[in-house]
């Protein structure tokens, strides 16, 4: 529990203890909603508990005061203990945010294991979040593979998909997060199920692609999401997504299997207005997709 039933009890630091002490961490921080805004980046420990849960409640915000990342998970991460001989693929730490706000993330300049991930940084185990807003999340500029203004995921356990569920990232003018690549979601053959979720301006702004151009820095692909690696799945269903925007490809998603043995789903979505300045797939506004085969879309609509 963080808080003694005052917001002024809900301190950065009893919330960063919290996330190293593990297990189900919930929040007592009066009748109101509260903001608490770190200063350091709560960490998982990952010899604490199987699962961590962190519910807001519907009335929390982590505020990175736009100087840090809010949430950092890690196996492969030695100075959070390492748990076994194969830190890229265990089931442990499973790590759940719920029903919370995460405001000015910034993980510009965060070079573990590539970087991004603005508000929440994830590798090993397994990561889901539910009922979670992003707004105004950053990460570095440019690079060609760095990504996640929101969220950046890797080695999930297993390669079971991470899911997003009934959560916002930006949602309008103003709110929305940027990197060089992956405004919303980024990850590296990582899978994503991603359910009843809304994407709105958030922002790609890397320049040169991946494999950066030469005399270029790279990036700028995936406006709301970026997916590279080589077997794995997007699937969409139930999301909106629109006014997204990418320097390069996939004003809306950026999706490309190395090998084409992955793929992407899209249904009972909406995506319209994501424009990619460089390049897409024809015929599939807003969205760049190299798989085993063409989007498989049932009952939505992509248009720009």
């Amino acid at each position: 529990m963080v808080g003694t039933g005052t917001a002024a009890s809900c301190t950065a630091a009893t919330f960063v203890d919290a996330v190293a002490k593990g297990g189900v961490i919930t929040f007592n921080c009066g009748p109101d909603p509260a903001t608490i805004t770190l200063t350091a980046t709560a960490k998982v420990f990952n010899d604490t508990t199987p699962k961590i849960i962190i519910d807001g409640g519907g009335k929390i915000t982590l505020d990175g005061g736009g100087h840090v990342r809010i949430l950092y998970q890690n196996t492969c991460d030695a100075k959070q203990k390492l748990t076994s001989p194969h830190c890229e693929d265990q089931e442990t730490p499973q790590l759940t945010v719920q029903n919370l706000n995460f405001i000015n993330g910034n993980a510009k300049g965060e070079t573990m294991d590539g970087g991004g991930g603005g508000a929440i940084f994830a590798r090993g185990g397994r990561f889901k979040a539910v009922g979670a807003r992003f707004f105004n999340n950053i990460c570095d500029d440019t690079g060609p593979d760095v990504g996640g203004a929101a969220i950046r995921v890797l080695s999930q356990s297993m390669n079971k998909p991470t899911y997003v569920v009934g959560c916002t990232f930006g949602g309008a003018e103003g709110l929305g997060n940027v990197c060089s690549n992956g405004g919303g979601l980024s990850s590296i053959g990582v899978s994503y199920t991603v359910l009843n979720s809304l994407f709105s301006h958030n922002r790609a702004i890397g320049h040169g692609g991946n494999p950066a151009r030469n005399g270029t820095p790279g990036g700028g692909s995936g406006g709301a999401i970026y997916n590279d690696g080589d077997t794995f799945t997007l699937t969409l269903c139930g999301v909106d997504m629109n006014h997204n925007a990418a320097n390069e490809g996939g004003g809306a998603v950026f999706y490309v299997s190395n090998d084409r043995s992955g793929s992407i789903v899209i249904q009972d979505s909406t995506l319209t207005a994501n424009p990619s300045a460089g390049f897409e797939t024809a015929g599939y506004p807003g969205l760049f997709v190299l798989a085993k085969g063409p989007p498989e879309v049932t009952n939505s609509s992509i248009t720009n």
